[in-house]
């Protein structure tokens, strides 16, 4: 596609620095309010576009991509994962389908250390407390909860945010499992002294603290399923900053409810905002709502891809993070 000035249609409010420079560069139609579009709005915005800027929220399917007419050319996700994009359906009809990769490697590996320490430590139970003025001081055995340093650390999905995730263990003192596609080079394992194991089963079976770090495809739906789950060691956790449909949630509730897992720390879950509301009764469960990349640097930066993903193609250049079908 020659240069030109593209129709650009975004469909939640972004950073304004982020704003700002599409309203420079593009004829863009920025969302206002911040609230979820609805299908048809999703419909109507990708015919009248050249260019769709569409978050985790919005579900593109191959229905939906029947309805966008000729003119959409371009999906620029504002984010790394692209599960919610039928992105083969969209390469049929001519599409392309970019996405930000790398950008919350740090932020969310972050927040994953963050929630092994709130629920091996009991945070939210002593914020509580504090919160309501009903703590009556000082005790010998109250709140204690785990020591990190020494435990086994179980990586589901050692990509860049698994690695992450890796580094920030090992300087908590944890050791560092982790089960993957592949294995990673010797390198790579000897960087962040990790165990490889092939089978899944066995991993989950011996470690103290399991953090999930792959993305949702069809082959991870439900990975953590209730068979997978119940190998789990009664004292072990379980922490989830990536997909939440990874995770079989109604087992796991179960399990925690019944003692047979020790706790979880959730930032994302299976139906999306709709959260068990049996999870959120325990007090051994730590929930955030998808902060993993909540961060000002890193959406800002979010954007600057999405940006640059936009003015390469209107250049006429493939954009540098085009998602290929069959490569996710």
């Amino acid at each position: 596609m020659p240069s030109q000035r593209l129709s650009v249609v975004v469909t939640r409010r972004l950073p304004e620095a982020v704003e700002t420079r599409m309203k420079e560069l593009f004829d863009v139609d920025l969302r206002d309010p911040d609230t979820k579009m609805s299908r048809d709005e999703l419909a109507a915005a990708m015919r009248r576009a050249d260019v769709l800027v569409p978050c985790v929220t919005d579900h593109v399917d191959a229905n939906l991509l029947a309805q966008a007419g000729e003119k959409l050319k371009l999906i620029a996700n504002y984010g790394a994962g692209i599960d919610h994009i039928d992105v083969a359906s969209a390469r049929q009809r001519g599409v392309l389908v970019s996405n930000t990769p790398g950008v919350v490697t740090e932020d969310t590996a972050d927040m994953t250390m963050a929630l092994v320490l709130a629920v091996t430590r009991r945070i939210p139970e002593g914020l509580a407390v504090m919160q309501t003025g009903e703590w009556q001081g000082w005790a010998p055995t109250a709140f204690m909860g785990g020591r990190v340093g020494g435990r086994r650390l179980g990586i589901l999905g050692m990509g860049r945010i698994g690695t992450a995730v890796a580094r920030r263990a090992r300087a908590f003192g944890m050791q560092v499992h982790y089960h993957n596609r592949r294995r990673l080079r010797p390198e790579q394992e000897a960087e962040v002294e990790a165990t490889w194991w092939e089978s899944l089963d066995q991993m989950v079976s011996r470690m103290d603290v399991l953090s999930i770090n792959c993305p949702h495809t069809p082959a991870t739906f439900h990975l953590m399923n209730a068979r997978r789950l119940k190998l789990m060691k009664p004292s072990a956790v379980i922490v989830n900053t990536s997909r939440g449909e990874v995770i079989d949630e109604n087992a796991l509730t179960r399990m925690l409810r019944a003692g047979e897992i020790a706790g979880a720390g959730l930032d994302v879950f299976e139906h999306g905002h709709e959260v068990n509301p049996r999870l959120r009764e325990l007090p051994n469960v730590v929930l955030l709502p998808h902060m993993g990349s909540a961060t000002v640097e890193g959406r800002i930066e979010m954007g600057e891809k999405v940006i640059i993903n936009i003015k390469t193609f209107a250049d006429g250049h493939r954009p540098p993070d085009l998602v290929v079908p069959g490569m996710l």
